[in-house]
Order: C-alpha cells, then structure tokens, then sequence
C-alpha cells in the first residue's frame, strides 16, 4: 500500500500528447549530427519525464563549443606530416581576427550566397559562400552540416585579388580575400591570432547556384558570368576595397598561356626555397601563391627590389619588405625566373617607383664578390652605356669576374704561358707581336720541325 501510495504522487510531469516536435535546445545542440538527434527525441517520446534532462544536458552542449572555439590556440600548431591535409584550419578557425566564433556563427540575414564554391585556403573543400546583411560577415558553410566552418568581418578586408588560374585547360579564376595581418609581411598585434587569406576558385561561365539574401536565383544558365557576379556582389558589399584584377598595361607575360594558345598570361612562375608558386604583378602590389603561405607586397611595404644570381636563361628577384611602422626588414627570394619576363618586370618596378637595388655595391660584392675598386669602375662604365639594360649589365660583370678569375690562375709570367688557349694568352700573343718578339715560338717549333726526317713525318 505505501509502495502504491509512492508511485502515485509522482505522476509524469509531461504526457506524450504534450511533447513538442522539435526541442530548440536540442536542435541547436545536435545540428550536425542528425542521427544522435533522433535517437534523443526517441528516448523523450519513451520516457517523456525526461525532456527536462535532455534540454540540460543539449544546453551544456552547445556551451562547451563555444568555450572550445573561444579557448583555440592563437599560434599556428607546427604539423609537417600527412595528418596536415585532413585538419580543418589552423587557429581553430580564427580567421576572424578579434572577433569570435559564436559571433561569426550567429544567425544573420543573408546578402548573398552561392552554393558549391571550391575553396583551396584554409580548407580545399565544397562550401556555400555567404555574405551577411546584418553583422556583415563573409563567411564560408559546409553544404551537409550547416556549420560555419570559418570566415572573415568584412571591414576587416585589406585586399581582393580575382587571378587567373596558371596552366589549367579550363579557364578558371581564384578569388583571394586578404585580410588585415594576413598578407605574410605585417604581424597583429600581440595576443591576437593571425587570420589567413581565403581562396576559392571560379569557373569560367554562367553563375549556375547564386541567390540573393530573399532566396531569388540571381545566376543562372545563360545570364550573368559567375566571376562577374561575384565580383561586383564583393565590389558592392565591401566598405573600401575593390576588387583588383591583372591589367596588361601593369604587366603581362613574355610567354602566353601554355595551356590555352592565343591568350595573355599575367603570371610569372617562380620558386621561393624548393616551393613553386606564381607572381603576379599588380595595380596594388605583388602577389605570390596560391599555396600557403600566401603572400602580397603592396607598394607601401616594399622597401627594394632588386636582381641576383643572374644567369643565361632565369635570374631570381629579391624583394626586401618592410612591415609598416616598423624599421626592420625582410628578405623574400623568387628564384628561376625565366629571363623572356625581366623586361616586363623591370618597367613595372620602374613604372612604380620600385627601388631597383640590382646594381647597388653592397649587394653586388656580396653576391658576387666583387672589390670596391673594380664596382666603383664597372659602375662608372655602366653610367656611360645608358642604352644597356640592367640585366645585361649584371650579367656582364659577372662574365668579367670570370675573366679575371681566369687570368688570376693563369701560371705564366711576363705575357709568356706554357698552356695554349686562354683568352689572356691570346692578348699576351698579340703584344709580343708589336714588339717584334711574337715569332719566337713560332720560329722554335719550325727549328724542331726542320730536324725531323721526312720518313718519321
């Protein structure tokens, strides 16, 4: 009778008519994961009495996401293997600078969006790009999940860079979005993470899954080209930057597009350390990518620029750039350019006022190892040939230098050699001759040649 008395004053609290079909605790919490989400509302429907614990437990949920993604590390994890092409971003997702995630995952009226972008940086995956209306983001979600997986304020922007894609049959654009702090030369300030550029690529033709923020097709076959869309959508969403595209009046390549005969290439292969990558020459500055890490010398921040290891098809650029506010400098070395491309590179550091430092003494005899006395005289005959070009002049001195290494090595004394076929000795040949003294060793290898009988030649 007391055990009855027990189980009748606890009645369930909730009768299974009363249960909602949808929890927002619960939908909130489990999103990405659609199965463990159905097995919770099926253990609510068996034992109703129990919605309260499950809110709880959904609510503790979603508070040890954003405790996580708030809590990420703000330096990058070094992580030079394999595992390094499944990880999602470096900086758990903080490419939004001071800003959150939680901020950047709130729910926002949308500007735009386009499904099925190819995204190469921070993640080489399939996402929908979305521009928000309200706290006005650009920001990237995966198409099954319906997460933000990362993105960037849009006041926060510094530079947008639409380039052609190098040596695809295809033709392709890939929009790099650069923002504060992320363009490899200037450091945020300390305690703050390093946000990275993002990159997506664009193929040539009509925008096929592009809508408006109401849900209205703004692409589709036959209308608008998708890299036209995206960039005027950029163009008029963005607070100060437009987007910069190459322009052949800046800079285009010697060689055309290998790939696609007839058409203007404006990249310029190049190599920094063992990492091969493409320089683009720009309105704004100098681009280099599209692997990380990815970098752009705006004009502000170049310091010089200037010609080494010269050699009869490539020469390396040096960029020396200088982060802004700041009086130290940094070095950064393309190498193997090919020499069809320097004129054109050469008029558009010239164009801009780019420091050309190729000939400067200090670099020259470090490179080169060269003497002052004998700079000082090459760069006074270098003055007197206006009509050379720099390039030329660098590889002339340095075929000098091989010169006179060769006369250095030279044993002989006195204009007189025992080996045969220098050019010093040849110059040595020629001086005997004026004196009247070049046909003794033509005269003693006659006298030899007299005294050897006929039968023996």
């Amino acid at each position: 009778m007391a055990f009855a008395t027990i189980n009748s004053a606890s009645p369930s609290r909730i009768i299974p008519a009363q249960i909602p079909t949808q929890i927002p605790a619960i939908e909130e919490a489990f999103a990405a994961e659609p199965a463990l989400k159905e097995r919770v509302y099926d253990a609510i429907r068996s034992t109703p009495q129990h919605v309260p614990l499950f809110e709880d437990i959904a609510r503790y949920t979603s508070s040890l996401r954003i405790r996580n993604a708030n809590a990420a590390p703000t330096t990058q994890p070094i992580n030079d293997g394999p595992a390094a092409k499944k990880r999602k971003i470096e900086n758990g997702n903080e490419l939004v600078g001071t800003q959150s995630l939680a901020d950047l995952k709130k729910h926002a009226a949308l500007q735009f969006y386009m499904q099925d972008v190819s995204f190469v940086t921070p993640q080489r995956k399939k996402l929908t790009l979305e521009i928000t209306a309200g706290n006005r983001y650009l920001r990237a979600r995966n198409q099954a999940s319906k997460e933000v997986e990362f993105g960037v304020p849009l006041d926060r922007i510094q530079h947008v860079l639409c380039l052609p894609v190098p040596e695809k049959n295809q033709r392709q654009f890939n929009f790099c979005v650069i923002p504060q702090y992320a363009d490899g030369i200037n450091s945020p300030p300390e305690g703050e993470p390093t946000p990275e550029t993002l990159v997506w690529t664009i193929n040539d033709g009509p925008a096929k899954a592009a809508f408006s923020g109401q849900g209205q097709q703004i692409g589709h076959e036959g209308g608008e080209m998708a890299e036209s869309l995206v960039r005027r959508v950029l163009n008029e969403n963005l607070p100060r930057v437009l987007v910069v595209r190459p322009d052949a009046q800046e800079f285009v390549s010697a060689m055309p597009e290998a790939h696609r005969k007839g058409e203007k290439a404006y990249h310029v292969k190049a190599f920094r350390g063992s990492k091969e990558g493409y320089l683009f020459f720009l309105s704004t500055g100098i681009f280099f990518g599209f692997k990380k890490p990815i970098l752009f010398f705006a004009f502000e921040s170049v310091d010089s620029i200037s010609y080494t290891s010269v050699l009869q098809r490539t020469f390396n650029l040096n960029v020396v750039a200088r982060a802004l506010g700041s009086d130290e400098t940094q070095e950064f070395e393309f190498s193997m350019i090919d020499q069809a491309d320097y004129s054109g590179i050469d008029t558009y550091i010239k164009t801009h006022g780019l420091q050309d430092a190729s000939l400067a003494d200090a670099r020259r005899a470090k490179r080169y190892n060269i003497n002052g006395a004998k700079t000082e005289e090459n760069a006074g005959a270098d003055a007197q040939d206006a009509g050379e070009s720099e390039l030329q002049k660098a590889q002339r001195e340095l075929e000098d230098q091989e010169d006179e290494e060769e006369e250095d090595y030279d044993p002989g004394s006195d204009g007189e050699s025992e080996g045969s076929g220098s050019s010093s000795e040849e110059e040595d040949d020629d001086q005997n001759d004026e004196d009247g003294d070049g046909n003794l060793v033509a005269d003693e290898l006659g006298s030899e040649a007299e005294d050897v009988p006929e039968d023996e030649l």
